[in-house]
């Protein structure tokens, strides 16, 4: 995996968040609403069988949620899906308040050491709105963020066009685009951002982070990341 570690960081306006696998420990809530689902999926006739492995879903972590049934349920047509959808967030939602789920270690704190810094924090996930805004608020850090980004609200293609749409709104020209997953990578530079890996959360492949310009191993090394950067006046 290769990083241009040797690049000098310019210090940023704002931070772009991914949320699963970045900030949430997604795992501890999507486990078990997966067996939920597959139970449900059963009793209403629309799937028979085992549940498939929890690897098809959790290494389908930051995709589209289209994409993330076609690699569960790839022998399912369209309605199923839909269905799956219905039934993923009804059960999130449900399992927000129901278990015992977590943050990584120290990221309350670390963004509040940001934007005590003055850094604008935001989120760009590609999933559905109103479970987005719930880990947020379930978790007490959704005051923390100027705006909560998802694909299932904005109706984007891609994790490119919803970080460039965060961008155009909110006037920022100078953003590190965090996350675990390769569309991570791929939002922020090509809109022409600085990438932060989060190479904590393993759910993606050896190469998901190729490209990336920093790798982290906690989500508190963000600090010292920003403290070491270079403000852009100083540049020259």
């Amino acid at each position: 995996m290769e990083t241009t570690q040797t690049t000098r960081l310019i210090r940023p306006e704002a931070m772009i968040f991914d949320m699963d696998g970045t900030l949430f420990r997604t795992e501890t809530l999507l486990i078990p609403v997966y067996h939920r689902l597959f139970d449900q999926l059963r009793e209403e006739k629309l799937y028979s069988g085992e549940t498939p492995p929890e690897e098809r879903i959790l290494g389908g972590l930051g995709m589209l949620l289209d994409d993330i049934w076609k690699r569960v349920l790839p022998d399912h047509d369209v309605t199923v899906h839909r269905r799956a959808d219905e039934l993923l967030l009804e059960f999130e939602l449900v399992g927000l308040k129901e278990y015992d789920t977590e943050l990584y270690p120290l990221v309350a704190e670390t963004l509040k050491k940001l934007q005590e810094r003055g850094v604008r924090l935001f989120v760009a996930s590609n999933g559905l709105e109103h479970y987005v805004k719930e880990v947020a608020n379930a978790h007490g850090i959704a005051s923390l963020f100027e705006g909560i980004y998802s694909a299932g609200e904005y109706q984007t293609a891609s994790k490119v066009d919803l970080v460039r749409l965060l961008l155009d709104q909110h006037g920022v020209s100078s953003a590190w685009m965090i996350g675990d997953r390769s569309s991570d990578v791929e939002a922020g530079k090509e809109n022409g951002q600085t990438v932060i890996g989060c190479a904590y959360a393993g759910f993606g492949q050896g190469q998901e982070l190729e490209g990336a310009d920093r790798l982290i191993a906690s989500f508190d090394e963000l600090i010292r990341l920003y403290d070491q950067a270079v403000e852009l006046e100083k540049q020259g």
